[in-house]
Protein backbone atom coordinates (compact mmCIF):
# COMPACT_ATOMS: atom_id res chain seq x y z
CA UNK A 1 0.00 0.00 0.00
CA UNK A 2 1.73 3.19 -1.22
CA UNK A 3 1.45 6.61 1.23
CA UNK A 4 -1.62 8.52 -0.43
CA UNK A 5 -3.62 4.95 -0.32
CA UNK A 6 -2.59 5.01 3.42
CA UNK A 7 -4.07 8.52 3.90
CA UNK A 8 -7.37 7.94 1.76
CA UNK A 9 -7.83 4.85 3.77
CA UNK A 10 -6.99 6.29 7.82
CA UNK A 11 -6.79 9.67 6.87
CA UNK A 12 -3.59 12.13 7.76
CA UNK A 13 -4.08 12.44 11.57
CA UNK A 14 -4.35 8.75 11.99
CA UNK A 15 -1.45 8.39 9.33
CA UNK A 16 0.79 10.66 11.63
CA UNK A 17 0.08 8.56 14.79
CA UNK A 18 0.72 5.40 12.58
CA UNK A 19 3.85 6.86 11.97
CA UNK A 20 4.79 8.26 15.63
CA UNK A 21 3.97 4.73 16.59
CA UNK A 22 6.39 2.94 14.35
CA UNK A 23 9.13 5.27 15.07
CA UNK A 24 8.52 5.11 19.06
CA UNK A 25 8.66 1.47 18.37
CA UNK A 26 11.88 0.99 17.14
CA UNK A 27 13.20 3.91 19.60
CA UNK A 28 11.60 2.03 22.49
CA UNK A 29 13.07 -1.50 21.27
CA UNK A 30 16.42 0.15 20.40
CA UNK A 31 17.11 2.19 23.52
CA UNK A 32 16.17 -0.69 25.96
CA UNK A 33 18.12 -3.27 24.65
CA UNK A 34 21.11 -0.69 23.91
CA UNK A 35 21.00 0.79 27.24
CA UNK A 36 21.23 4.28 25.63
CA UNK A 37 21.34 7.39 28.45
CA UNK A 38 22.89 10.98 28.19
CA UNK A 39 22.86 10.62 32.29
CA UNK A 40 24.90 7.92 32.36
CA UNK A 41 27.19 8.76 29.68
CA UNK A 42 27.75 12.57 31.21
CA UNK A 43 28.24 10.85 34.35
CA UNK A 44 30.93 8.27 33.40
CA UNK A 45 32.43 11.62 31.33
CA UNK A 46 32.95 13.80 34.70
CA UNK A 47 34.52 10.64 36.29
CA UNK A 48 37.16 11.30 33.70
CA UNK A 49 36.07 7.42 32.12
CA UNK A 50 35.32 6.70 28.36
CA UNK A 51 33.39 4.01 28.95
CA UNK A 52 30.32 1.61 27.52
CA UNK A 53 27.63 4.38 28.29
CA UNK A 54 29.76 6.94 26.11
CA UNK A 55 30.26 4.97 23.37
CA UNK A 56 27.19 3.75 23.12
CA UNK A 57 25.62 7.61 23.07
CA UNK A 58 28.74 8.74 20.89
CA UNK A 59 27.25 5.94 18.84
CA UNK A 60 23.77 6.70 18.93
CA UNK A 61 24.47 10.18 17.90
CA UNK A 62 26.62 9.73 14.91
CA UNK A 63 24.08 7.13 13.51
CA UNK A 64 21.28 10.00 13.58
CA UNK A 65 24.07 12.27 12.11
CA UNK A 66 25.39 10.01 8.80
CA UNK A 67 21.52 8.99 8.20
CA UNK A 68 20.06 12.40 8.07
CA UNK A 69 23.19 14.23 6.74
CA UNK A 70 23.95 11.45 4.30
CA UNK A 71 19.69 11.96 3.09
CA UNK A 72 20.68 15.68 3.26
CA UNK A 73 23.85 15.09 0.74
CA UNK A 74 21.55 13.05 -1.20
CA UNK A 75 19.00 15.39 -1.91
CA UNK A 76 16.41 13.14 -0.67
CA UNK A 77 15.85 15.47 2.76
CA UNK A 78 15.84 19.23 3.74
CA UNK A 79 16.51 20.00 7.43
CA UNK A 80 15.30 23.68 6.94
CA UNK A 81 11.52 22.26 6.80
CA UNK A 82 11.82 20.47 9.96
CA UNK A 83 10.08 21.98 13.40
CA UNK A 84 13.18 22.99 14.89
CA UNK A 85 14.61 25.47 12.38
CA UNK A 86 11.16 26.47 10.80
CA UNK A 87 10.70 28.47 13.92
CA UNK A 88 13.05 31.56 15.69
CA UNK A 89 15.52 29.43 17.73
CA UNK A 90 16.48 31.32 21.73
CA UNK A 91 19.93 31.72 22.81
CA UNK A 92 19.18 31.89 26.15
CA UNK A 93 16.26 29.27 26.07
CA UNK A 94 19.30 26.73 24.66
CA UNK A 95 21.74 27.76 27.56
CA UNK A 96 19.51 28.17 30.83
CA UNK A 97 16.84 24.91 29.61
CA UNK A 98 19.22 23.03 28.70
CA UNK A 99 21.31 23.73 31.95
CA UNK A 100 18.29 23.00 34.24
CA UNK A 101 17.25 19.59 31.73
CA UNK A 102 20.87 18.95 32.35
CA UNK A 103 20.56 19.26 36.27
CA UNK A 104 17.22 17.93 36.03
CA UNK A 105 18.18 14.19 34.45
CA UNK A 106 20.92 13.92 37.56
CA UNK A 107 18.72 14.51 40.04
CA UNK A 108 16.09 12.16 38.31
CA UNK A 109 18.59 9.34 37.25
CA UNK A 110 17.72 9.29 33.50
CA UNK A 111 16.68 12.04 30.60
CA UNK A 112 12.98 12.10 30.16
CA UNK A 113 13.65 9.22 27.43
CA UNK A 114 15.09 6.67 29.50
CA UNK A 115 12.57 7.31 31.89
CA UNK A 116 9.98 6.19 29.64
CA UNK A 117 11.70 3.33 28.48
CA UNK A 118 12.38 2.43 32.52
CA UNK A 119 8.88 2.85 33.43
CA UNK A 120 7.86 0.40 30.53
CA UNK A 121 9.80 -2.56 32.18
CA UNK A 122 8.19 -1.72 35.56
CA UNK A 123 10.25 0.70 37.22
CA UNK A 124 7.76 2.79 39.02
CA UNK A 125 9.96 5.65 40.36
CA UNK A 126 10.46 6.30 36.72
CA UNK A 127 6.64 6.59 36.08
CA UNK A 128 5.96 8.99 38.67
CA UNK A 129 9.05 11.12 37.35
CA UNK A 130 7.72 10.88 33.98
CA UNK A 131 4.07 11.99 35.18
CA UNK A 132 5.42 15.17 37.03
CA UNK A 133 7.79 15.72 33.57
CA UNK A 134 4.88 15.53 31.29
CA UNK A 135 2.60 17.98 33.74
CA UNK A 136 5.37 20.34 34.29
CA UNK A 137 6.34 20.79 30.94
CA UNK A 138 2.36 21.36 29.60
CA UNK A 139 2.58 23.79 32.24
CA UNK A 140 5.66 25.52 30.91
CA UNK A 141 4.05 25.11 27.22
CA UNK A 142 0.65 26.82 27.96
CA UNK A 143 0.17 27.23 32.07
CA UNK A 144 1.68 29.00 34.93
CA UNK A 145 5.00 28.43 33.94
CA UNK A 146 4.52 29.68 30.30
CA UNK A 147 5.40 33.92 31.11
CA UNK A 148 8.28 32.60 33.21
CA UNK A 149 9.40 30.25 30.00
CA UNK A 150 8.56 32.69 27.40
CA UNK A 151 10.56 35.89 29.40
CA UNK A 152 13.75 33.84 29.66
CA UNK A 153 13.41 32.60 25.49
CA UNK A 154 12.64 36.09 24.41
CA UNK A 155 15.82 37.61 26.02
CA UNK A 156 18.34 36.04 23.34
CA UNK A 157 16.61 34.90 19.64
CA UNK A 158 18.26 33.84 16.42
CA UNK A 159 17.81 36.58 13.57
CA UNK A 160 15.16 36.13 10.48
CA UNK A 161 12.59 34.35 12.08
CA UNK A 162 14.35 30.60 11.74
CA UNK A 163 16.94 28.93 13.94
CA UNK A 164 20.56 29.31 12.77
CA UNK A 165 21.92 26.00 10.60
CA UNK A 166 25.15 25.76 11.65
CA UNK A 167 26.90 24.13 8.54
CA UNK A 168 26.04 27.03 5.94
CA UNK A 169 26.64 29.58 9.25
CA UNK A 170 30.39 28.01 9.29
CA UNK A 171 31.04 28.27 6.03
CA UNK A 172 30.95 24.43 5.54
CA UNK A 173 29.96 22.40 2.65
CA UNK A 174 26.42 20.48 3.64
CA UNK A 175 28.87 17.07 2.92
CA UNK A 176 30.52 17.92 6.52
CA UNK A 177 28.07 16.96 8.60
CA UNK A 178 27.99 13.61 6.58
CA UNK A 179 31.80 13.55 7.18
CA UNK A 180 31.32 14.62 11.02
CA UNK A 181 28.99 11.84 11.71
CA UNK A 182 31.33 9.42 10.13
CA UNK A 183 34.70 10.55 12.31
CA UNK A 184 32.20 10.09 15.49
CA UNK A 185 30.89 6.55 14.67
CA UNK A 186 35.16 5.80 13.94
CA UNK A 187 35.39 7.00 17.73
CA UNK A 188 32.50 5.43 18.90
CA UNK A 189 33.75 1.43 17.36
CA UNK A 190 37.15 2.35 18.64
CA UNK A 191 35.64 3.15 22.23
CA UNK A 192 33.32 -0.08 21.45
CA UNK A 193 36.43 -2.03 21.11
CA UNK A 194 38.79 -0.86 23.80
CA UNK A 195 35.47 -1.85 25.77
CA UNK A 196 34.61 -5.06 24.76
CA UNK A 197 31.00 -4.03 23.70
CA UNK A 198 28.78 -6.51 22.05
CA UNK A 199 27.99 -6.60 18.67
CA UNK A 200 23.93 -6.81 19.41
CA UNK A 201 24.16 -3.47 21.73
CA UNK A 202 25.96 -1.80 19.05
CA UNK A 203 23.42 -2.36 16.91
CA UNK A 204 20.22 -1.68 18.87
CA UNK A 205 22.96 1.45 19.86
CA UNK A 206 22.31 2.40 16.29
CA UNK A 207 18.80 1.67 16.07
CA UNK A 208 17.86 4.38 18.58
CA UNK A 209 19.86 6.64 16.11
CA UNK A 210 18.41 5.25 12.69
CA UNK A 211 14.66 5.67 15.12
CA UNK A 212 15.36 9.46 14.82
CA UNK A 213 16.41 9.32 10.83
CA UNK A 214 12.82 7.40 10.37
CA UNK A 215 10.94 9.58 12.05
CA UNK A 216 12.30 12.60 9.82
CA UNK A 217 11.99 10.40 6.77
CA UNK A 218 8.27 9.51 7.51
CA UNK A 219 6.89 12.83 8.41
CA UNK A 220 8.83 14.31 5.57
CA UNK A 221 7.09 11.77 3.27
CA UNK A 222 3.89 12.58 4.92
CA UNK A 223 4.65 16.36 4.36
CA UNK A 224 4.80 16.06 0.54
CA UNK A 225 1.20 14.41 -0.11
CA UNK A 226 -0.90 15.59 2.80
CA UNK A 227 -3.38 18.16 2.00
CA UNK A 228 -2.85 20.03 5.45
CA UNK A 229 0.24 20.79 6.55
CA UNK A 230 2.23 18.44 8.57
CA UNK A 231 4.73 19.31 10.91
CA UNK A 232 8.00 17.34 9.96
CA UNK A 233 9.97 16.10 13.21
CA UNK A 234 11.31 13.00 14.71
CA UNK A 235 12.03 11.85 18.22
CA UNK A 236 11.34 14.13 21.01
CA UNK A 237 9.80 13.93 24.78
CA UNK A 238 9.47 17.46 26.14
CA UNK A 239 6.18 18.47 23.58
CA UNK A 240 5.55 14.95 22.92
CA UNK A 241 4.70 13.94 26.79
CA UNK A 242 2.80 17.33 27.24
CA UNK A 243 0.52 16.71 24.18
CA UNK A 244 0.11 12.93 24.77
CA UNK A 245 -1.06 14.00 28.56
CA UNK A 246 -3.75 16.25 27.21
CA UNK A 247 -4.84 13.66 24.62
CA UNK A 248 -5.91 11.67 27.37
CA UNK A 249 -7.69 15.30 29.34
CA UNK A 250 -8.91 16.83 26.85
CA UNK A 251 -12.49 16.21 25.44
CA UNK A 252 -11.72 16.89 22.03
CA UNK A 253 -8.10 15.26 21.57
CA UNK A 254 -6.31 15.74 18.01
CA UNK A 255 -4.24 12.88 16.81
CA UNK A 256 -0.92 13.69 15.46
CA UNK A 257 2.80 12.28 15.08
CA UNK A 258 3.73 13.26 19.16
CA UNK A 259 0.95 10.65 19.92
CA UNK A 260 1.78 8.09 18.77
CA UNK A 261 5.40 8.34 19.70
CA UNK A 262 5.20 8.20 23.31
CA UNK A 263 3.07 4.77 23.49
CA UNK A 264 5.18 3.78 20.61
CA UNK A 265 8.00 4.05 22.51
CA UNK A 266 6.56 2.42 25.52
CA UNK A 267 5.15 -0.58 24.06
CA UNK A 268 8.32 -0.88 22.24
CA UNK A 269 10.49 -1.28 25.28
CA UNK A 270 7.72 -3.29 26.79
CA UNK A 271 8.29 -5.84 24.17
CA UNK A 272 11.81 -5.66 24.82
CA UNK A 273 12.08 -5.92 28.14
CA UNK A 274 9.64 -8.82 28.05
CA UNK A 275 11.38 -10.93 25.57
CA UNK A 276 14.71 -10.84 27.66
CA UNK A 277 13.15 -11.16 31.57
CA UNK A 278 13.79 -7.64 32.22
CA UNK A 279 10.28 -6.97 33.73
CA UNK A 280 10.37 -6.25 37.10
CA UNK A 281 8.40 -3.86 39.54
CA UNK A 282 11.04 -1.43 41.38
CA UNK A 283 10.31 1.69 43.68
CA UNK A 284 11.76 4.54 45.71
CA UNK A 285 14.54 3.49 48.32
CA UNK A 286 13.00 6.28 50.65
CA UNK A 287 12.18 9.89 51.02
CA UNK A 288 15.19 11.39 50.21
CA UNK A 289 15.71 9.79 46.36
CA UNK A 290 12.15 10.24 45.85
CA UNK A 291 12.26 14.17 46.36
CA UNK A 292 15.61 14.55 44.10
CA UNK A 293 13.82 12.60 41.45
CA UNK A 294 10.81 14.65 41.90
CA UNK A 295 12.43 17.78 41.78
CA UNK A 296 15.13 16.63 38.96
CA UNK A 297 11.54 15.29 36.52
CA UNK A 298 10.51 19.52 37.76
CA UNK A 299 13.60 20.63 36.27
CA UNK A 300 13.77 18.31 33.54
CA UNK A 301 10.10 19.52 32.48
CA UNK A 302 10.86 23.39 32.26
CA UNK A 303 14.11 23.17 30.85
CA UNK A 304 13.04 20.70 28.01
CA UNK A 305 10.92 23.14 26.98
CA UNK A 306 12.84 26.17 27.79
CA UNK A 307 15.77 24.96 25.47
CA UNK A 308 13.36 23.52 22.58
CA UNK A 309 13.84 20.01 23.21
CA UNK A 310 14.89 17.38 25.92
CA UNK A 311 18.11 15.05 26.01
CA UNK A 312 16.87 13.50 22.45
CA UNK A 313 14.93 16.16 20.78
CA UNK A 314 17.69 18.77 20.75
CA UNK A 315 20.38 16.69 21.38
CA UNK A 316 20.28 14.09 18.92
CA UNK A 317 16.86 14.80 16.92
CA UNK A 318 18.15 18.61 16.63
CA UNK A 319 21.73 18.12 16.64
CA UNK A 320 21.42 15.94 13.54
CA UNK A 321 20.20 18.57 11.43
CA UNK A 322 22.67 21.04 12.86
CA UNK A 323 20.03 23.12 14.56
CA UNK A 324 22.14 25.98 16.25
CA UNK A 325 20.30 26.29 19.51
CA UNK A 326 20.17 22.55 19.48
CA UNK A 327 23.88 22.02 20.08
CA UNK A 328 24.48 24.99 22.01
CA UNK A 329 21.61 23.25 24.56
CA UNK A 330 23.59 20.03 24.09
CA UNK A 331 26.39 21.66 25.22
CA UNK A 332 24.49 22.89 28.18
CA UNK A 333 23.41 19.49 29.35
CA UNK A 334 26.07 18.29 29.70
CA UNK A 335 27.67 20.70 31.91
CA UNK A 336 24.67 21.13 33.49
CA UNK A 337 24.88 17.34 34.38
CA UNK A 338 28.68 16.77 34.52
CA UNK A 339 28.58 19.81 37.56
CA UNK A 340 26.12 18.24 39.41
CA UNK A 341 27.37 14.82 39.56
CA UNK A 342 30.62 15.89 40.50
CA UNK A 343 28.95 18.05 43.28
CA UNK A 344 26.56 15.11 44.38
CA UNK A 345 30.06 12.44 44.38
CA UNK A 346 31.98 15.11 46.39
CA UNK A 347 29.11 15.81 49.00
CA UNK A 348 27.65 12.63 50.19
CA UNK A 349 25.51 14.38 52.09
CA UNK A 350 23.44 16.51 49.19
CA UNK A 351 23.12 13.19 47.73
CA UNK A 352 21.54 11.96 50.74
CA UNK A 353 20.07 15.19 51.24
Amino acid sequence: MDLIALLDWIGEPRTAALFGLVTGLVFGVAAQRSRFCLRAAVAEFAEGRLGDRVAVWLLTFSTALVWVQGARALGLFDPSQARIMAVPGSWSGAIVGGALFGVGMILAKGCSGRLLVLAATGNLRSVVSGLIFAVVAQMSLSGWLAPLRDSIARAWTTEGGRNLDLLPALGLPSGSGLVLGCLIALVALELSRRRRIGAWRLAFASGVGFAVALGYGLTHALSQVAFEPVVVTSATFTGPSANTLMFFLERSPVLGFDVGLVPGVFLGAFIAAALTGELRVQGFDGPAPMRRAMIGAALMGFGGMLAGGCAIGAGVTGGAIFAGTAWVALTAMWVGGMVTHMVLKARPEAAAA
